[in-house]
């Protein structure tokens, strides 16, 4: 269960840190985040942090059932 809650987290941080990046960088506008460097960099770590997060669950090996 751990598992799929912590790919989920991954997953969401992946596409939540992705539309930050391009907001800061101003390629989507219409927002108080367009072209500011803070949110490129926070978006930055969260997309980071989700590929971190969703390799190391694609990575992790099943534990063999009895």
């Amino acid at each position: 269960m751990k598992r799929w809650i912590t790919f989920a987290v991954g997953v969401v941080l992946l596409l939540v840190g992705a539309v930050w990046v391009l907001q800061g960088l101003g390629v989507i506008t219409g927002s108080f985040m367009t072209g500011q460097k803070l949110w490129f960099l926070i978006g930055l770590v969260a997309f980071l942090v989700g590929v971190v997060l969703v390799a190391a669950n694609v990575t992790r090996r099943r534990k063999p059932t009895p």
